[in-house]
């Protein structure tokens, strides 16, 4: 099965008071494994990014002065999306201003089917517990040392291995074997080995049998099944 790992950042928290999305990326999954594949983009909001937003993911505005807009990169993004589901941390965030950006551009929201909420996850896997994305590498023991600020493709690289954890470990890698590999045992032991078919056994009592038990409960003193 194919899913797309994304995270975003953005220059606030609500897009419905104009905050924009600034980056994206993406990483492609098959079968719970990394292909390789990956989209990443930077978008100049068209706004003044706050100070408070610059201190989390490093983006000023000089440096998305020279990025294109949204909409200049839509039909690439969607083309790379296709029609997989969505992993995102906090996911309707993540979905919030993907889908806002997308009305701007005169497109309609991504569909909530396909969303998939790691959040929503960690909390029924370790409920009670920090869901975090820091708090869940920890937890996992995956290495976020390289990690100074937010960043869209590296928090996304980061999720993957979490997701991967939170759906039951690497092997998970098991349960899923692509269309284009046939595993093939050779050992006598392992193959299929043909056995007689037996008819099935009868689950009625005998009429001998009624009647032994019949006799057997004459013997019992006062039953209780006789009150």
């Amino acid at each position: 099965m194919r899913e797309i790992i994304f995270d975003t950042e953005t220059t606030g928290l609500d897009p419905k008071t104009g905050d924009r999305l600034v980056e994206i990326g993406c990483i492609e999954m098959f079968n719970r494994v990394t292909t390789g594949r990956t989209f990443h983009a930077y978008f100049n909001p068209g706004r003044t990014m706050p100070a408070e937003a610059e201190a989390v993911h490093g983006l000023s505005d000089v440096f998305l002065s020279d990025k294109p807009p949204f909409r200049d990169r839509l039909e690439e993004l969607l083309a790379f999306l296709e029609d997989s589901p969505l992993v995102a941390h906090n996911a309707s965030f993540d979905f919030g201003f993907l889908d806002a950006e997308l009305a701007l551009c005169g497109h309609p929201p991504v569909c909530r089917t396909r969303m998939i909420d790691t959040v929503a996850l960690a909390r029924v896997r370790h409920p009670g517990a920090k869901l975090s994305l820091d708090a869940l590498c920890t937890r996992y023991g995956i290495d976020r040392s390289h990690r100074t600020l937010h960043g869209a493709l590296l928090d996304a690289e980061l999720l993957a291995q979490v997701y991967v954890e939170l759906r039951g470990g690497r092997q998970i890698g098991l349960e899923l074997v692509s269309e284009n590999i046939i595993a093939v045992s050779t050992s006598p032991a392992l193959q299929i080995r043909e056995r007689p078919v037996r008819p099935a056994r009868p689950h009625n009592a005998s009429a001998a049998e009624l009647a032994a038990h019949a006799a057997f409960l004459t013997t019992v003193d006062t039953p209780l099944w006789s009150n």
